[in-house]
């Protein structure tokens, strides 16, 4: 429940501090001094747009401010633990806004979205204001109260839960087939150039080697009269290169006795003559390998023809990237089979997750029909008792195709005149009539679900006499077992606060503000007795007011 609420520099108020009791709390005043204002400074924080042009004084911020008690709300106490959010039994909620219109909101202290802002005051006040009776005639508003009603919650969780997997596996599927169906205009395409670099069946690098075996072939009668002309100048010329070298070697041996670093000389030059004679088997070797195999050269130019016009059609250079390309069109052909296995899959589940979707809206459905009958009688009755003798209400549930709800259509029809024509409630209903429906079937639905703190501004709007009376008298009953605070201008309904808080325009220090008081005793009867009588009441209104409150 609110158990406070602290308003600084917003409109027409510098500054109010208002303590809220249990049960129902009624806020009265005179036309202008302020009284929807308070609401709209409430509207901060539960999470509405900030405006800069609410501050009073634009060299300071706005600021609003509730206290709320969450000893018994497990609810909100689980949100702060999934938020991360100091616990503790009093949540305090604030809300700033500067000169610059930007405004920041605080849990406990601590700075956090708008969005984390709204989700926790939905679990902890519930605002009527005075245009809201168009909810009515709202789709979403009707299905909401019979699933309250119904006590839904569970199985509604359950049912979003199946049909968002039906919805993800529906989505998917329907991607899957757009993939196959694009794949498939391209698939033969595919399977031919696929199947032409199968048919190729070119190796790693096998280009690259071709063209180097080629040119050895296309040159093998330069390259084996040079290799010869080498071979025979280091080894069998008029005088071998390696021959020359072991003259000279041994000619510098016979040296080594005079000069101590002769030796080592001897030995290169030896080493030397080695390695050269070495060169020169390796140089004949070469040469016996080297010659013209006019069936060799014919299959390498085909095969570097073919690999030629496969580079050129694919406009790449090598055979490692016509080998990554038969890899791609590999595993596109794949993903083609895969693909039909995956649909095929994905349509099984889709059957399995419509049927269970299915199974729990029919149950929700079943729910649902089971309030019909009950609401619509007890709404008539309430209807009966705040002046509405001949007004009735009529659910109508039809069957719908598949939504995040469920299955069902729901409209609420309206009969003012008991004249057995129902319609929907947003063509036939007035302004008055939808205030009093609202509060009628928000008292129904109040004594089903836990609601939080339901704050009504000005739902008596169009109503007196009896009709306000009773009004007053449904309020004080859902004050029973919920926090109510209520915007009236009716006594009858003001008679019925257990918290009476009058709100009035005081002028302080040149300035005109709004300030709120509890009245109590004698006070609060001349304030209703005023409601009665005007500013100067009688006797007999005096009296009356008293009678109204039950005092003696």
């Amino acid at each position: 429940m609110l158990l406070k609420l602290l308003i600084r520099n917003y409109a027409i108020i510098a500054g109010v501090e208002i303590d809220f009791s249990k049960g129902l709390n009624i806020i009265t005043g005179e036309t202008g001094a302020g009284k929807s204002i308070l609401v709209g400074a409430l509207g901060l924080i539960l999470g509405e747009r900030a405006d800069s042009s609410v501050l009073q004084d634009t060299g300071q911020k706005c600021i609003a401010e509730g206290i709320f008690n969450i000893k018994n709300h497990p609810g909100v106490k689980a949100f702060l633990q999934e938020n991360e959010l100091d616990e503790e039994e009093e949540l305090t909620i604030r809300r700033e806004v500067a000169a610059n219109g930007k405004s920041r909101a605080f849990i406990n202290d601590t700075p956090v979205t708008l969005v984390q802002l709204k989700q926790v005051t939905s679990l902890l006040v519930d605002m009527h204001q005075q245009f809201d009776t168009l909810q009515l005639g709202n789709d979403d508003f009707q299905r909401e109260v019979m699933d309250g009603l119904a006590d839904n919650g569970a199985l509604l969780k359950k049912y979003r839960e199946a049909y968002s997997r039906y919805s993800h596996i529906r989505k998917e599927l329907k991607e899957a087939k757009e993939q196959q169906a694009a794949f498939t205009k391209e698939k033969d395409y595919y399977t031919f150039l696929h199947r032409e670099l199968e048919e190729a069946n070119l190796q790693e690098n096998e280009l690259e080697d071709a063209e180097q075996a080629l040119k050895l072939l296309n040159n093998a009668e330069q390259i084996k009269s040079s290799l010869s002309k080498i071979y025979y100048d280091l080894n069998e010329g008029e005088q071998p290169v390696v021959q020359q070298l072991k003259t000279l070697g041994n000619l510098l041996q016979s040296l080594s006795e005079y000069h101590a670093e002769v030796p080592p000389l001897v030995q290169r030059l030896l080493s030397a003559q080695i390695e050269l004679k070495d060169i020169a088997n390796e140089i004949d070797r070469l040469n016996d390998n080297v010659g013209l195999d006019a069936a060799k050269l014919e299959e390498l130019s085909e095969r570097l023809s073919i690999g030629y016009k496969l580079q050129k059609k694919h406009g790449v250079q090598t055979t490692a990237e016509l080998l990554t390309i038969r890899a791609e069109l590999q595993e596109k052909l794949n993903h083609s089979l895969d693909l039909d296995a995956t649909i095929s899959r994905m349509e099984k589940e889709l059957d399995a997750g419509l049927q269970a979707a299915k199974k729990l809206a029919a149950e929700l459905s079943a729910q649902r029909k089971k309030q019909v009958t009950p609401l619509e009688k007890q709404t008539t009755r309430l209807l009966n008792q705040v002046g509405m003798p001949n007004a009735r209400i009529k659910v109508q549930i039809e069957e719908a195709p598949l939504d995040a709800n469920g299955s069902d259509n729901i409209s609420f029809l309206f009969d003012a005149n008991n004249s057995n024509r129902f319609e929907p409630l947003r063509k036939v209903a007035s302004g008055g009539e939808l205030s009093r429906l609202m509060l009628c079937i928000k008292s129904l639905v109040a004594a089903s679900v836990k609601l939080p703190t339901l704050i009504f501004d000005e739902i008596d709007t169009g109503i007196s006499g009896e009709a306000a009376k009773q009004v007053g008298v449904i309020m004080k009953d859902l004050g029973r077992s919920h926090q109510v605070i209520a915007i009236t201008h009716q006594p009858q309904i003001a008679a019925r606060a257990e918290t009476h808080l009058f709100v009035y325009k005081k002028q302080t220090g040149g300035a005109i503000n709004t300030h709120i008081r509890i009245l109590a005793g004698e006070e609060r009867v001349h304030a209703i007795a005023q409601m009665l009588g005007g500013e100067k009441p009688s006797v007999s209104a005096l009296e009356n007011a008293k009678e109204m409150i039950g005092m003696d």
